[in-house]
This record gives structure tokens, sequence and C-alpha cells, in this order.
């Protein structure tokens, strides 16, 4: 039996990461603020704890899974005041790359390590290990942490300092968003005009227009089946992070202020908890404004 990781945070990515670790021989105990999702975690063969600082006093090595910079701010806040620190922090949050920073410079004079480490995936690819981590932080650090990464995912990338990771997840979630709304609106469009859209969807898969969009999310567009494996209002926060940081940078980002747009008229229509696939009912929704 390996050793036991510790795992805040157990939303429908972090149950995939503590299947994934248990499967592989790891020991897992894990807080979540909902008491449903410890039980959850324990009928898996977890462990549960009745706070964050419980689990950290059990671990050397603790995996965070949380809403937002804010959260993870405030659980390593109060593990700092625990009996006992972990020696490294592996932060799987899509977050600011600049609180990271911050986070990773602060904890190191604690002699705690922090990797921001983001997975590109849905939590349905996180289970499968088809998830890719993006981390950043001390090589070191890293390294020592290779086993974790390897129990996580097939795929996992060190990009250089602390942010780096968060960096990386930003980029790339603003390619993979726009990727979906996109397939969302060119299978609308295919069945306003009178094409079967099952049958159009395996037709794209084979041409130049494809994007791994298509086998993600495709097949739920198709069907009207969204259940969440992501969701919509994770992803608009992120879009807030994307444009915050672009404004920064002084790019504007004209496709990404309409994604975000449509994100925003979904939320408010009561499908913020949808899976992201269910743009394709806003894109549905729209009509030509004379």
């Amino acid at each position: 039996m390996k050793e036991k990781i510790g795992l805040i945070g157990l939303g429908l990515v972090g149950t995939a990461l503590a299947k994934n670790l248990l499967a592989s021989g790891f020991k897992v105990i894990g807080f979540d603020i909902i008491k449903g999702k410890i039980s959850n975690l324990e009928q898996m063969g977890g462990e549960g704890a009745s706070n964050a600082s419980e689990v950290a006093s059990k671990v050397n090595r603790v995996i965070l899974s949380l809403w937002d910079s804010n959260s993870v701010k405030e659980v390593v806040t109060g593990l700092l005041k625990g009996k006992k620190i972990p020696q490294c922090i592996i932060d799987t949050t899509t977050g600011d790359p600049e609180e990271s920073r911050i986070l990773a410079k602060k904890l190191l004079k604690f002699g705690v390590y922090f990797l921001d480490s983001p997975i590109s995936g849905s939590s349905k690819q996180i289970l499968n290990r088809e998830g890719v981590f993006m981390v950043g932080g001390e090589r070191e650090a890293f390294e020592g942490c290779k086993d974790i990464f390897k129990a996580l995912a097939k795929k996992y990338f060190y990009l250089g300092p602390s942010g780096s990771g968060s960096k990386a997840k930003l980029a790339s979630n603003l390619i993979l968003g726009l990727n979906r709304l996109v397939l969302a609106e060119g299978l609308v469009f295919a069945e306003k005009i009178g094409l079967n859209i099952k049958d159009f969807l395996l037709l794209l898969k084979s041409t130049p227009a494809y994007s791994c969009a298509m086998d993600v999310k495709g097949e739920k567009m198709v069907e009207g089946n969204f259940e969440p494996e992501s969701k919509i209002y994770q992803h608009n926060k992120d879009l807030e992070i994307i444009l915050k940081y672009a404004k920064k940078a002084g790019q504007e980002l004209p496709l990404t202020r309409v994604h975000k747009r449509i994100l925003e008229e979904a939320i408010a229509l009561g499908e913020g908890d949808l899976d992201n696939s269910a743009v394709i009912k806003q894109i549905r929704r729209l009509q030509i404004r004379e």
C-alpha cells in the first residue's frame, strides 16, 4: 500500500482524482464542505475527515480541487494554522496565476512547496486518466510528485515558475471553450438547413474541421444529454479571469467576449449547473436581430 494522500474538494473533479488515486494503491483522506461528498469518498474506500486541518495532519502531500483562488487561499490559510502542515500542496483549481505565484512564495517561507497544477479535461476525461496536467512551481517539487501525476494522468507537463500552470490552463480553456461554441453553432446551423445532425457529427470527425470537442461534447449536444461533466458557470468564471489578464496584456479577445455573453445568457435562464455542452441550447434560442 502506498502513502496516504490528502484531498480537499470532492466535487466532480475531486471525486475522479480520488478514484484514480485509490485505483493506483494510494490511500486517500478527504474533506468537502458538503458531507454527502465525504460519504461518497468513504463508500469508494477512502477516509473522510471533519475538516481540512485534519486532512493535513495525516499526510505529507495534499491535493486541492476547489472553486477559485479565493477558496484556495482560505483553505491554505487554515492549513497553516493546523498542528501539522503538509510538505507539498498540489492545486488543481483553475485559478488566478498571480494569486498562485504569491501563495507559492508565501508557502516557501513555511517550507511548503506549492504546485499550481490545473487539469485540462472534463471530469469524465480525468476519471479515464485522459486529462492533462499543466504544472508550475519549483522543479524539485514537481519531480518529487511525479508518482502522483502518473497515477492521475497519462500526460503531465512542467511549465516553469509558479503561476505557469495556471497561465497555460487559461490559454487552453480559451481555445477549448471556443471549440465547443463553434461546434454548437455548426450543429445548429446544419440542423436548421435540414441535415441530420447525428450523421453530420460523424462526418465532421473525418473532416479538417475536426476538434476533440466533437468527441467529448458532440454526442451530448446531439442527444441533449447535459448531465454535468464540467459546468457552464465554471467556464464562465474562467472567462472572467481570461478577460482580466487579456486586459492587462492589452489584447482584445472579441470571440471570447461573445462566448462570455452567451454563457451569461444561459446562466440567467438557470442553466449554469448544466454541462458545458448545453451551450447549444442558447445557440438554438438566438434569433436574427434586425
